[in-house]
């Protein structure tokens, strides 16, 4: 069977362009001979929509756009992705579906069965599971009996999935009733390394089932989540047969057999992993926000340090050099060597770069407060007075010129709050929040490597990191070392460790609580903060739902035995100390 994969880059809500990019792409597979072309998980109205299902009118509207589909698909199948409403007065009122359209008319329509509620994902909120009937997502595709799912579908293997979260395996099913090739519709985000476990999983399941697979993922970057695209087929003994780009629109066609082997002349791109594709990710997550937001450039902080010089670098890579604006703020504790790497890192870049001195805004701030803050000792509140002048510049530049606000602060300052609400978190996009630093030191490095040259200044990389908001000041007078202070965070954040099973680990307890205290007392400032892309397994955004006003302490048994402070009713752990800077 020759199948076409049509990996497109949907704009959520934009179902007129979207619909228009669907009908290109059918004709573009039928030239090319394909006999179905296959489409990305709600390809009609993009993913995530959220709360725009919700909307009546826009579920009316994504249905008639598929009737328009349907009504120019002649020659070729055509397996498309929309929302469906749910016939059935009970339940939810969706259903996550595909249609196969064939000769002008909706054939059929079939639907997802296991829905996301995890992370970033909340189908559950919208959608119900498709009906039990286990030969609803069964098609005749010319000579060939089809099983379709839809993303969530493929992902429930005991075998590979620790802890497995449905009852039901929709491969499982298709295949006990006869199906001979699976075919699965997805929208699958991007999380660092993601796509080798995508490939050991679909392999492991074919394996099982003794049928090729074809998979085809969205491409593109919707708000926070970024889809790699990385479509791709299997034979029936798990080998791949072709794969689609990474991170770019791609129509693939596959000549998918019903035995193992490879036919000849299936393309199979190269697929990259590590700080390569956090990289990629980010140019394509910072490009299609800034695009589909409706910006045309971006402006941002340069301030001689290695998150703002990244961040413009990635900048420059989506946007072109022309789109983007660096800003440098120098304040009377700003180095030479700060203002000098900022200019540096500009002509690299070849970007415009303006210097704009705070010292008489500072100055003004002072003065101003002088009279009520006189008799107190100077400190965070009379630091951060910097940061906000320079967030107010910025955003009057954006206001001025119609450029979006680019934030730089990293993952690691963002968890511990070492960063200024209204300040340095000022802006529309944290392009890099979930990059711990250690990360952006490895991502500088390959840049320039891969580059040939400094496009990253080599003093911007060596040297020791600082707001610079007092005289001599570093990053490390206030945290631990940033190799410590990431291998703690990634234990508490991404895999929800407990303060125990991280100190167990040899970590010092001190710095464990001490660290823990501050990524949960910082919540209040997340929630304010500009959407971040995802490139990691446990992002701070909105697929991690943590109360703010809450005192939840851990027990920390070499600090205190946890079951006897329970029975005695007394603290185990540590109280929650609140900080406004």
């Amino acid at each position: 069977m020759r199948i076409a994969l049509a990996q497109i880059n949907c704009t959520v809500g934009d179902i007129a362009g979207n619909c228009r990019k669907i009908v290109d792409y059918i004709g573009r597979a039928k030239a090319q001979g394909a006999e179905v072309v296959v489409f990305p998980e709600l390809a009609i109205i993009g993913y995530p929509p959220k709360d725009l299902l919700l909307k009546p009118q826009f579920i009316d509207d994504n249905l008639r756009a598929l009737k328009l589909i349907s009504s120019r698909v002649s020659g070729i199948d055509a397996i498309v992705g929309y929302a469906e409403r749910n016939a059935d007065p009970v339940g939810r009122p969706l259903h996550n579906a595909v249609a196969l359209l064939r000769d002008g008319q909706i054939f059929s329509r079939h639907f997802k069965t296991l829905l996301p509620t995890y992370d970033v994902f909340d189908e559950s909120r919208y959608f119900e599971p498709g009906p039990d009937n286990k030969t609803s997502n069964l098609i005749q595709i010319g000579g060939t009996l089809a099983g379709v799912s839809i993303c969530e579908d493929l992902w429930n293997d005991e075998r590979l999935i620790d802890r497995r979260l449905y009852h039901e395996n929709p491969l499982a099913n298709l295949s006990s009733r006869g199906s001979q090739i699976l075919i699965n519709s997805s929208a699958s985000p991007f999380v660092v390394d993601k796509h080798k476990f995508r490939i050991e999983l679909f392999s492991s399941q074919v394996k099982q089932f003794k049928q090729p697979l074809v998979y085809v993922n969205q491409v593109g970057g919707n708000d926070e989540l970024v889809f790699d695209g990385n479509s791709i087929a299997f034979d029936a003994g798990g080998n791949v047969i072709a794969q689609a780009k990474e991170f770019e629109e791609d129509l693939l066609i596959v000549d998918v057999p019903a035995t193992t082997g490879t036919p000849t002349g299936n393309r199979i791109e190269k697929h990259t992993g590590g700080v390569a594709s956090i990289y990629k990710a980010l140019v394509l997550g910072l490009r299609d926000y800034v695009t589909k937001c409706g910006f045309k450039s971006v402006v941002l902080g340069l301030s001689g340090g290695i998150d703002s010089a990244l961040t413009a670098a990635i900048a420059v890579d989506a946007l072109g050099k022309d789109k983007v604006v660096g800003i440098g703020m120098p304040s009377r504790y700003s180095s030479d060597h700060s203002v000098d790497d900022a200019r540096e890192l500009a002509k690299q870049l070849g970007i415009q770069f303006h210097i704009v001195p705070i010292k008489q805004v500072h100055d003004a701030y002072e003065s101003t407060l002088g009279e009520v803050f006189k008799g107190t000792e100077a400190g965070l509140a009379e630091e951060n007075l910097q940061a906000r002048a320079r967030g107010a510049i910025l955003m009057a530049f954006s206001n001025k010129f119609g450029n979006l606000l680019l934030t730089t602060g990293n993952k690691s300052e963002i968890a511990v709050g070492y960063c200024t609400l209204y300040g340095d978190m000022c802006g529309g996009l944290a392009v890099i929040s979930d990059v711990p630093k250690t990360t952006v030191y490895e991502i500088c490095e390959w840049l320039n490597a891969t580059r040939g040259r400094e496009i990253i200044p080599r003093n911007t990389i060596i040297k020791a990191p600082s707001a610079e908001l007092r005289p001599n000041q570093t990053d490390q007078d206030s945290l631990p070392p940033y190799p410590l202070l990431d291998a703690i965070l990634y234990r508490y954040v991404e895999l929800e460790e407990s303060a125990p099973q991280i100190i167990s680990q040899g970590f010092d307890p001190e710095t464990v609580v001490r660290i823990i205290k501050l990524i949960d007392r910082s919540e209040y400032k997340r929630r304010q903060a500009a959407p971040g892309l995802k490139v990691t397994s446990r992002a701070f955004g909105f697929g991690r739902r943590m109360p703010i006003a809450q005192n939840y302490q851990q027990p920390i048994p070499k600090l205190r035995d946890p079951d006897v402070a329970m029975e005695e009713g007394t603290e185990i752990g540590w109280g929650y100390e609140p900080t406004m800077d």
